[in-house]
């Protein structure tokens, strides 16, 4: 018997019908024995709609009643499980986060988790029912219901495992694991049996979509680990294993890369002929810090002179107008001459535990795509990872050449 936390994303509980088969999941698990707690996010498309609703009645709306609006769709959610499991004759119970309660900052819209209290919930757990929690959602310490931001039902899910010290955490999505890269793309994408929280979390950063990374930074911290799961590839109770997070030191050594990652949300900034001296790139990047703009990939070229210097680097597509009026605002202060930018690029991203011990990753990396005639923008690296550059119009000859020239694709 084993105490797991299942979560189930919007996908999974989008309508009446998927309601009723994630509720048949739950049920074939407790039929095993199992201890369960439930998560779930709001049904598909209603977390967008009640967003607009706030935009259409105040578009400076606040924040406060902002959150009260939109953590109603997993209220919803949560209560129409309940009633499921009901009616397959499972004692099950609803749970808002301010019931457990889950605590939080009051930054509305993206708060973060101070706390959750889920002795309540154990005890209820203990005596045979099945809780049900709205993912997303918490109290702040005036009383104010608050949300995580996007993808924070896995966060929740996650945490309430940490809190009621779960075996594992399941999430229930529509892709059945974590792949060595889009499996859209790349049809010899392989499913990975496991994968370690670290790498996981490098995948995350860098565009892979089954995981938010704020859900894997709890799991690690608290090593809790995460079993991703699809909700429709099989049938009830026999469904293909998934993908399981977890440490490091319960995975087989593997090979230098373990997936190749993309992204193609960011833009390119280049300031031309920067003074080259000190403070310069405090300068240019304060501005940005302060209006909340997170860069990401930098590079700096100095001339032949060694008088000036052109920085360049990486930002959301979505927040480019706003850096570049951040930074023209600020061009005599910093002192460029011009500002050129590039919406049509891709951050390829390789990923794996082994690249801290095998040589020659990045050559075989430069040269693989060399011989695509794919030209390098700029270069990142970390302890287990190393990202570049491109033109967004080779993204997926790029993907497909990298996962076979690292061994990933299926035989």
């Amino acid at each position: 018997m084993a105490f797991v936390v299942v979560k189930f994303g919007g996908t999974s509980v989008g309508d009446i019908e998927r309601i009723k088969n994630a509720a048949a999941k739950v049920a074939a698990e407790v039929q095993k024995g199992h201890k369960i707690a439930v998560v779930v996010s709001a049904m598909a498309g209603v977390t967008d709609q009640l967003i607009n609703h706030c935009k259409a009645i105040s578009p400076m709306h606040d924040p406060r009643e902002y959150d009260a609006v939109v953590a109603s769709g997993e209220q919803v959610t949560a209560g129409l499980m309940a009633l499921a499991l009901q009616q397959r004759g499972i004692n099950a119970r609803s749970w808002l986060g301010w019931q457990l309660p889950l605590r939080t900052d009051s930054t509305h819209g993206r708060a973060r988790i101070i706390d959750v209290n889920a002795a309540a919930l154990r005890k209820r757990i203990d005596d045979g029912e099945i809780g049900v929690m709205a993912g997303f959602q918490g109290v702040s310490d005036d009383g104010s219901i608050t949300t995580l931001g996007r993808g924070g039902s896995d966060t929740s899910a996650v945490a309430l495992a940490a809190a009621l010290k779960a075996d594992r955490c399941d999430i229930y999505t529509d892709v059945d694991g974590v792949y060595t890269t889009d499996p859209r793309i790349v049809t010899k994408a392989r499913k990975l049996a496991r994968i370690t929280y670290e790498e996981m979390l490098e995948l995350a950063a860098n565009g892979a979509k089954v995981l938010q990374t704020r859900s894997v930074e709890l799991a690690w911290r608290y090593h809790v680990p995460m079993q991703v799961l699809s909700t429709f590839a099989n049938a009830v109770g026999s469904e293909l294993p998934g993908t399981l997070v977890t440490d490091g030191d319960e995975t087989m050594e593997q090979g230098s890369v373990t997936g190749v990652a993309y992204t193609r949300d960011e833009a390119k900034i280049s300031l031309v002929k920067v003074a080259d001296k000190p403070g310069v790139a405090a300068a240019v990047f304060g501005p940005l810090a302060k209006m909340g703009i997170s860069v990401d990939m930098i590079v700096q070229t100095s001339s032949d002179d060694g008088q000036a210097t052109d920085i360049t680097f990486t930002v959301s597509k979505n927040d480019l107008d706003r850096a570049v009026q951040a930074l023209e605002s600020e061009r005599s202060r910093i002192g460029f001459t011009k500002v050129i930018t590039d919406r049509n690029v891709s951050k390829i991203s390789l990923v794996g535990l082994g690249m801290r011990s095998q040589a020659g990753v990045a050559a075989t990396m430069f040269q693989t795509l060399a011989d695509k005639k794919i030209n390098i923008q700029v270069i990142d690296t970390s302890e287990i990872s190393l990202s570049v550059l491109i033109a967004e119009e080779y993204t997926e000859l790029a993907l497909r050449a990298l996962h076979t020239a690292y061994g990933l694709d299926a035989q």
